[in-house]
């Protein structure tokens, strides 16, 4: 197949943009030529997200792939670290298996931290052993997110096998350690880590950075970065990447790496810069096979009409239309279905704390963050027990293991505002358990229930109406087209807020509440845990 192409061409090297025809045969571009042309739009090279976990998206890689095109991105840098925990090493090549469906650009990396702690339960485990096996098989070409950035600073030793793999094979490893700075950043990079996408100010990045380190700026549907790190698109160009880490589908559906492009320009960032963090340098550092309108290259390329919104008219890979002016022509695919679900359903009363003299510890939720605040309050007591407490917004949180039958855990958050009903979610990172707030015992306890009826998804309880999104596959994704899975995923998201929710993404923050890795506090299967001190803390203060 062959094929002309006219416009624009936006050249990210030698920094010009001159009129110009592009001839495409066999996937590859055969020539460029200097040309005058009708054509008022834009060719220019296609996006790529330097790291996102598919699987926040709720969707299989075939129907992720369908919605990126759309946007004008032609490849990610994709850690299967979820289904990881959920599935172990036969997760990660579910992923691969899925991926090879479909005509796009799938990076999958080797998840480092499964589980991301030894203090919460995962549905699986994967060893340095684990991971060389997989780098031998060829398919995968980086070390994701070192999460135990202790591990790393004190050399322990199944944390050194692993990053040892990785530099045997040649492979970069990716970091993950929000708030580190000045000698601990330092070790921590002097161990291997090449990348972080948990920077949240510019004084840590800009910490980072002195010690050699790149650093990828987030904007994703829970952790928005981009205003606190935009400053280094002028000072760093060269070693910064964009990356959305986590894109719930309502998100999704509206834009991808195009917008964190169109939010550059607009502040008056240099295009060329911009347009090389977005494509250029990710595929340098992960060694990413796309083509950047050069002769001989993979004809990857998008169009747009202008250079201001970056609305994507037309996506190709490898040569092939795969969208148009938002219709993707990659086919729908049938995903296998695989899971790891084996909790009973819970009563009520699995849910008290009898209280006790004293204040309690509480977890303070922050708005579009992954980092919380620890709080001491006075616990609301009624009869003998510490209850939620609507009128100060203390709600009760639970974590239950969903991978055999436990008692749940139980803490106490503030900042999700609900004044009735529960929320439940089992997309619960890192270890996927089910994760539920909500205002009464009952209702917390039935939101738990559908998520166990359906094997997993997310739900919502009001009184006698109960909403639930089904995620049968490993607990996380669905096996339905993106539009219904987003408009689903809205419903539920507004259901909270009629609940009384203030934040703008409930259910993404709430999946959050579990993330160990991140501090302040955060609550696992096992209980309240401490993400500076690495130990875990009891609900009541003393």
């Amino acid at each position: 197949m062959s094929f002309t192409i006219s416009g624009n061409i936006v050249n990210i090297f030698s920094r010009e943009i001159y009129q110009g025809e592009i001839f495409v045969a066999d996937g590859k571009i055969v020539s460029i030529k200097k040309k005058k042309c009708h054509s008022r739009n834009f060719i220019l090279p296609g996006f790529i997200d330097a790291h996102i976990h598919v699987e926040s998206s709720m969707m299989p890689p075939a129907e992720f792939a369908r919605v990126a095109v759309s946007h004008g991105t032609v490849a990610t840098v994709s850690d299967p670290h979820e289904i990881a925990n959920v599935l172990g090493v036969k997760g990660i090549k579910y992923m691969l298996a899925e991926g090879r469906k479909v005509n796009f650009k799938f990076y999958f990396g080797v998840p480092s931290c499964v589980p991301a702690t030894n203090f919460e339960t995962a549905g699986a485990e994967i060893t340095a052993g684990n991971i060389e096996t997989l780098f031998q098989q060829g398919e995968l070409s980086y070390l994701a997110e070192f999460m135990n950035w202790p591990g790393v600073i004190q050399k322990d030793p199944e944390c050194l096998a692993k990053i040892a793999v990785a530099k045997k094979f040649g492979f970069p490893v990716d970091g993950h350690a929000p708030g580190l700075k000045g000698l601990q950043a330092k070790k921590y990079i002097q161990g291997g880590i090449s990348t972080d996408h948990e920077c949240f100010t510019l004084e840590e990045a800009l910490d980072k950075l002195k010690y050699g380190m790149k650093i990828i700026i987030r904007d994703g549907s829970a952790a928005r970065n981009f205003s606190a790190l935009a400053p280094l698109i002028d000072s760093h160009p060269h070693k910064l990447m964009f990356c959305s880490d986590d894109k719930h589908p309502d998100d999704f559906l509206e834009g991808h790496i195009n917008k964190l492009v169109a939010r550059s320009v607009s502040m008056g960032k240099n295009l060329f810069d911009v347009l090389r963090i977005a494509s250029w340098n990710p595929a340098q550092h992960y060694k990413i096979n796309t083509g950047f309108l050069r002769q001989g290259d993979p004809a990857d390329f998008i169009i747009t009409e202008d250079l201001r919104d970056f609305n994507v008219l037309q996506t190709y890979i490898n040569g092939e239309l795969v969208a148009e002016r938002g219709k993707c022509f990659i086919p729908p695919q049938k995903p296998e279905i695989q899971n790891n679900f084996k909790c009973r359903k819970t009563k009520p009363r699995d849910f008290k704390i009898k209280a006790k003299p004293g204040k309690i510890n509480v977890i303070s939720a922050l708005d579009e963050q992954l980092v919380t605040r620890c709080l001491e309050m006075e616990p609301f007591i009624l009869n003998g027990e510490v209850c939620s407490d609507t009128k100060r917004d203390i709600l009760k949180l639970t974590v239950l293991n969903r991978y055999k039958p436990s008692p749940p855990s139980v803490a106490f958050i503030k900042n999700f505002g609900l004044k009735r009903g529960a929320i439940a979610s089992s997309v619960a990172h890192d270890c996927h358990n089910i994760i539920a707030t909500g205002a009464d015992d009952d209702s917390i306890s039935r939101a738990c229930n559908l998520i166990i009826r359906e094997k997993g998804g997310i739900s919502l309880i009001n009184g006698k109406k109960e909403i639930i999104l089904g995620l049968p596959i490993g607990g996380i994704m669905s096996p339905k087209p993106a539009k219904e899975i987003a408009k689903k995923y809205q419903e539920l998201s507004q259901a909270a807020k009629k609940l009384g929710s203030k934040l703008k993404a409930p259910y993404m923050t709430l999946s959050f509440m579990a993330l160990l890795v991140i501090p302040e506090l955060k609550l696992s299967d096992k209980g309240l845990f401490d993400g500076r001190t690495f130990r875990f803390k009891n609900v009541f203060v003393g």
